[in-house]
């Protein structure tokens, strides 16, 4: 089964690791996204991503010196018309520390998960085996998808 075959409806929930594979074209992985991104660009699909994905994915640029890769990665969070990014707040907090006191993920994965619960999203794309499923959110892992 494909990428676009196992989403759910509403809004699809992506974590950091997926961006990252499209911006820097990762070879093991761009062909099963490249549908998931086409159809946004079409408007057919919505995304969407914790904040936290932001912070996560500037990391290794500015520790490398590669401004323009940073400003790849900010232009694509925050200007792409059907990719929404969902903010940190205190509602956002809340949520992910319970998710982190029932199912023991980390800080980042429970603000994650949180942002795609809010957004109503039956579906996040990771390739996190950590990552757990909480009631209403399949959990979707790259690598088993074609």
């Amino acid at each position: 089964m494909g990428l676009i075959e196992a989403l759910g409806e509403g809004p699809i929930a992506v974590d950091t690791a997926i961006f990252i594979y499209w911006i820097e074209e990762n070879p093991a992985y761009l062909s099963r996204i490249a549908p998931l991104f086409q159809a946004v660009d079409r408007g057919e699909i919505e995304i969407v991503t914790s904040a936290i994905t932001l912070l996560e994915v500037l990391v290794v640029p500015y520790r490398a010196g590669k401004v323009a890769l940073a400003e790849r990665y900010e232009q694509l969070l925050t200007r792409s018309a059907h990719l929404r990014l969902v903010d940190v707040d205190r509602q956002q907090l809340r949520a992910a520390a319970q998710l982190r006191a029932v199912h023991g993920v980390r800080t980042p994965d429970a603000l994650q998960l949180a942002a795609a619960l809010s957004a109503r999203s039956t579906t996040l794309i990771t390739n996190d085996r950590r990552l757990p499923s909480p009631p209403g959110l399949e959990v979707v892992q790259l690598r088993d998808v074609s």
